[in-house]
């Protein structure tokens, strides 16, 4: 069988599954595959070496990597059509002692799944589109990778631009899922147009909402505080635990205290909870698994108003207790009225 056929055959298989992430690991005497399926590492099949060399240097080449360099981690772009869906691929290579693996992820280009549809509750929902409504200001999502971050930054664009007709502009690296309803800027490192130096040109442009892909580093970082205090509404993304979190992170990187309370409109700490099944009990059947469409579904930590006040004041230090539904509430409450189960509850919950 070619090569072409072999990944094409992985990639709908990865689809047919909902998988976010195909690892082609390698191991002594071959290579095993796992897709990563809402949220945990799935054994797929076990492939020969040749057989998965073949692939890597067959993908490599198709992300314009370099096929010949097998000692250095490589980074690739590639899109491919899959059973009439756009899938934006990342590809990764990391070397090791025994041979070359390659982790894929996957981006459907689909249809944005509206806001509605991404929360496991429907009072979420509202708030989040309420903060939309704010003219300037810092809006920040946070959580690990993987967590749907990105993915509900596109969901609060779309309704932004449906529902108020804001003009937008967004600077990704890369981007993952491409819309003709606002202006999106890839960044390019190699030609210069880095995070910061497009943040710089996007706000020469007159756009009502900023989307900033990540916060990575100061001067990003700087602009974005920037940006949000002279008149817009900056969306972007930061890793760290909860809410409080992404606070001491941003002053991690050298925000003035005050610049950065006085831009904060919202943080968003997000989670992605698997929903239990109706209809099997304990792990669901492989054909009910692939067909349900919202096996796992996102819980929201929000901090604005009154709350993020509290909050920025305890960073000044005066004592003041904020009252805000945090990640762990949500996770039980949702346990509570029987949306989530036990095994599900114990993997969600964060200590500490």
């Amino acid at each position: 069988m070619s090569v072409e056929k072999i990944v094409e055959q992985l990639l709908k298989k990865a689809c047919h599954f909902g998988a976010s992430d195909i690892h082609l690991l390698p191991k002594k005497d071959d290579v095993e595959i796992f897709f990563r399926i809402d949220g945990q590492l799935k054994f797929i099949q076990r492939i020969s070496s040749d057989e998965s060399k073949r692939i890597i240097m067959h993908l490599k080449f198709l992300g314009s990597m370099d096929i010949g360099e097998i000692r250095k981690p490589q980074t690739g772009i590639l899109a491919v059509q899959i059973n009439d869906i756009l899938l934006s691929l990342r590809l990764a290579t990391l070397p090791s002692i025994i041979d070359e693996s390659m982790v894929i992820r996957i981006h459907p280009q689909q249809k944005i799944t509206p806001i509605e549809k991404l929360s496991l509750f429907p009072s979420t929902t509202r708030k989040l589109l309420s903060l939309l409504h704010h003219s300037h200001g810092l809006m920040m999502i946070t959580g690990p990778t993987g967590c749907g971050k990105t993915t509900t930054l596109y969901s609060l664009l779309h309704a932004a631009k449906k529902d108020i007709e804001r003009n937008i502009i967004t600077l990704e690296d890369p981007i993952e899922r491409k819309s003709d309803e606002y202006f999106q800027v890839q960044v390019n490192e190699k030609a210069g147009l880095t995070y910061s130096t497009g943040l710089k040109a996007i706000l020469r442009s007159d756009p009502d909402i900023v989307m900033v892909g990540e916060i990575r580093d100061e001067e990003t970082a700087k602009i974005a505080v920037r940006a949000a205090l002279t008149g817009h509404l900056v969306l972007t993304t930061i890793h760290s635990k909860n809410t409080k979190g992404a606070l001491y992170r941003m002053l991690e990187l050298g925000i003035p205290k005050e610049e950065l309370f006085q831009a904060m409109v919202a943080i968003v700490s997000q989670r992605l909870v698997p929903v239990k099944c109706r209809f099997c009990e304990g792990e669901c059947d492989p054909s009910c698994f692939v067909k349900r469409r919202n096996r796992r579904l996102g819980v929201y930590e929000l901090l604005y108003g009154n709350a993020l006040n509290s909050v920025i004041n305890e960073f000044r230090g005066i004592q003041e207790e904020a009252q805000f539904s945090t990640l762990n509430n949500q996770i039980i409450k949702g346990y509570a009225l029987g949306y989530i189960d036990c095994n599900s509850l114990d993997r969600s919950l964060l200590y500490g």
